[in-house]
């Protein structure tokens, strides 16, 4: 952004911070609507075929309004980052209004954590697809099936809240996934501990799999984009993103489990 444009910027939030300038507050919404439609096509792919691009932009131009009215400029924060997480929440609790996703689905992704996280305790090691699929009763071929039909779940459910503070701020799985690029401090110790968790979780991932998800969440690429990056197709592209995040998650359940023991004992 330009000097010009920055300071353009700051002097909207000015008046509509305090001075309570409406104009100011929609040219500010004006301004950050590529925020919504950005948001909205990534998780566009999770809901293709069901749901179309436009149903998910107009729903996410709510959490924009919400995080406009809510954005404290003085706190020192950048809106875009304060903003993406309101967009993506409006965005996922329109769809969840639907409950487009057939519970034997969930199911599925649900029994894939498990088996991942079993296997991995018991190997010492990421299992591979035919470990995997031996344990599950299936074939190679029915496995890869199974992890294609669970992928919107992956895509979708990873910004489910994982926990929520006193101050009822809730974080999403794809806002603790440690940020190389990060250097502000993290403000709550638990979320701390979640980062650490999570840290160490992504390090043990099979570097194909710590590959996809450094580059679909901090570089911004699409699956198909990942896909010609590492020299495979996009639907291994959203194995390894399936996989990986069913891990991640089983790791991050297991220690929000823990936090709720420790915060539910006198």
């Amino acid at each position: 952004m330009e000097a010009a444009d920055s300071q353009e910027l700051a002097l909207l939030w000015h008046k509509f911070k305090k001075e309570n300038d409406s104009e100011a507050r929609e040219r500010l919404i004006l301004h950050y609507v590529s925020l919504v439609k950005y948001v909205a096509g990534r998780l566009a792919i999770g809901v293709k075929g069901h749901f179309e691009l436009d149903d998910l932009i107009n729903a996410g131009v709510y959490g924009l309004i919400n995080a406009v009215d809510r954005f404290d400029p003085d706190r020192g924060f950048k809106f875009e980052t304060f903003a993406l997480a309101r967009i993506k929440g409006a965005i996922l609790d329109w769809l969840r209004a639907f409950n487009w996703i057939p519970q034997s689905v969930r199911n599925k992704a649900r029994s894939l954590e498990r088996a991942l996280l079993s296997l991995e305790q018991s190997l010492g090691r990421p299992p591979e697809d035919h470990e995997i699929a031996a344990h599950l009763g299936l074939t190679l071929k029915q496995f890869h099936q199974m992890m294609d039909e669970v992928a919107p779940v992956t895509l979708i459910s990873l910004e489910d809240s994982l926990y929520s503070d006193s101050d009822n701020e809730s974080y999403s799985l794809g806002e603790v996934i440690p940020d190389p690029k990060a250097k502000d401090p993290v403000e709550h110790l638990e979320l701390e501990e979640i980062k650490e968790v999570l840290a160490q979780a992504i390090a043990k991932l099979p570097e194909k799999e710590k590959l996809v998800t450094t580059l679909y969440y901090y570089e911004g690429l699409t699956l198909k984009e990942i896909g010609k990056v590492i020299g495979v197709s996009e639907s291994r592209v959203s194995q390894l993103h399936t996989k990986a995040i069913l891990r991640l998650r089983g790791h991050l359940s297991r220690k929000k489990k823990g936090l709720i023991s420790l915060n539910g004992r006198g």
